[in-house]
């Protein structure tokens, strides 16, 4: 019975998560419109 309890437990506080986030929505801002700088080897 304990882990019928811990699981829905768990479930409760994972479903509390998701929720929160959801509410808070993402954070804002922006990635950068500048790209990454690599260095490409030559092609021969």
């Amino acid at each position: 019975m304990r882990a019928l309890i811990a699981a829905a437990t768990g479930l409760a506080v994972a479903l509390a998560l998701v929720l929160t986030v959801t509410a808070l929505g993402s954070p804002t801002g922006s990635t950068s419109p500048k790209p990454l700088l690599t260095t490409v080897p030559a092609h021969p």
